[in-house]
């Protein structure tokens, strides 16, 4: 697993945010389009990709991608 791979299927998440504006160390909630119903897309593709349980709180707790993705690192080794 490797983050850029993350970062491509988290963009995949936005509709009318430039992929290119987000990398490891973009703060997510900073994100005009970020909103509660984003959050429950990125649980569902993290479930889904990765096989890996993911709560709200873990977002909560998550201020930059990279957080996010260190803590699906962490569950999936």
């Amino acid at each position: 697993m490797s983050i850029d791979q993350f970062i491509e299927n988290f963009t995949d998440l936005f509709d009318e945010t430039d992929p290119d504006t987000i990398n490891e160390t973009t703060s997510f909630k900073d994100l005009e389009e970020w909103s509660s119903l984003l959050a429950l897309s990125v649980i569902a593709m993290i479930d889904e990709e990765y096989d890996v349980e993911f709560r709200g709180e873990d977002i909560r707790n998550s201020n930059t991608v990279e957080d996010l993705y260190n803590i699906v690192k962490s569950r999936v080794e």
